[in-house]
């Protein structure tokens, strides 16, 4: 059964997006809209549109007024409710324009619709010509030589109606039924969560939520979601204690450490200068080694990230404790070398012919 049978909106918006296009409409017209113009500009019925009403209210106190004649009521947003304007210096401008590509991963979703939106308008601003020491530079096009460059941005073009309503169960603070195959599990299953927080790490998605039916909070990949359903009238409320920032484990991914290990490893000289200058994590500690390497301590709890991650510097790199952390490291490493046993397939060919 597709998603627009179980009765979500037709078209190119979802009902999260045509909210925000009513709340455009009724910013940018102060003296406001009747039911019927409003309708008309989403291409939804006006019986729709009074749906959409209730979601507005809770940010704005809207309020009806009666045309002439006894017409339809003209529906706006009480004066001195509107937003004001965002003022930004060009610097700013390029700042935010600089990480755009970040959102790449999201697409073809309504959430990158609105950042798109954003940015445009950011671009617009930023290419109109200075004043000052910034005369005449409106073509110098910094925001194509100021960039973020993700590391190996993914393709959630089949993720987006997941990705909508992920989002909009974090903004609104909404069940989200989904199915989910768990790393740990062959077949997947259907659960509701109350996601807290949406995460984008190496350029992944991830949602720290609540697992109702386990009682826990846990980190979900956007990639193993699928047939994603926000709940239309229930909430959930967010733990006051909830901080997202105990699930980041740096380089090592997104989750909550059980069971904290001190982790040693050491580097040569020719590692200890990518190592020095950045944090991969914010428990660590380092100490300078005799011949220019450097240790790097830190406490973790999952060892299987941290386990690739090493494996990633070949022998710049050699693990110290704790005991299981070199044996796995060990073990991949004679797995690899394994697969390189006997005649390489030059040798091979030569000697058959």
């Amino acid at each position: 059964m597709t998603k627009a049978a179980r009765g979500r909106p037709s078209g190119k918006f979802t009902q999260h997006r045509r909210v925000d296009r009513v709340r455009e409409l009724l910013e940018r017209h102060p003296r406001g809209l009747t039911l019927y113009e409003l309708a008309e500009a989403l291409q939804v019925t006006v019986r729709t549109l009074r749906r959409y009403l209730p979601e507005i209210a809770r940010d704005y106190q809207l309020e009806s007024t009666p045309t002439r004649g006894g017409g339809a009521l003209v529906w706006k947003i009480r004066s001195g409710e509107v937003a004001r304007k965002v003022e930004l210096r060009r610097t700013q401008a390029y700042a935010l324009l600089a990480a755009r590509r970040l959102f790449e991963p999201m697409r073809g979703s309504t959430l990158f619709e609105e950042i798109d939106l954003a940015v445009n308008k950011l671009l617009a601003f930023a290419q109109r010509p200075g004043r000052g020491p910034n005369a005449g530079l409106a073509d110098a096009r910094l925001e194509d030589r100021f960039l973020y460059l993700p590391h190996a941005p993914k393709n959630y073009a089949e993720k987006t109606q997941e990705l909508d309503d992920l989002f909009q169960a974090v903004s609104d603070l909404r069940p989200l039924t989904l199915s989910y195959r768990s790393a740990t599990k062959a077949a997947e299953e259907r659960i509701t969560i109350h996601p807290y927080a949406l995460v984008l790490h190496r350029d992944s998605i991830y949602s720290v939520g609540y697992h109702v039916a386990r009682g826990e909070v846990r980190t979900f990949v956007l990639d193993r979601m699928r047939d994603t359903e926000c709940a239309a009238t229930e909430r959930f409320e967010l733990p006051s204690d909830f901080n997202v920032e105990e699930y980041f484990q740096g380089e090592f991914g997104i989750w909550k450490s059980p069971t904290p290990k001190k982790v040693v490893i050491d580097f040569d000289a020719a590692a200890a200068e990518y190592i020095r200058v950045r944090k991969v994590h914010a428990s660590q500690k380092l100490q300078g080694l005799p011949g220019g390497g450097v240790r790097l301590t830190l406490t973790i709890g999952n060892l299987l990230q941290i386990t690739s991650w090493v494996l990633e510097w070949g022998k710049r790199a050699r693990v110290v404790e704790p005991p299981e952390l070199v044996e796995a490291v060990r073990a991949e490493l004679e797995g690899a070398l394994e697969r390189y046993q006997g005649p390489t397939p030059t040798k091979a060919r030569k000697a058959k012919s």
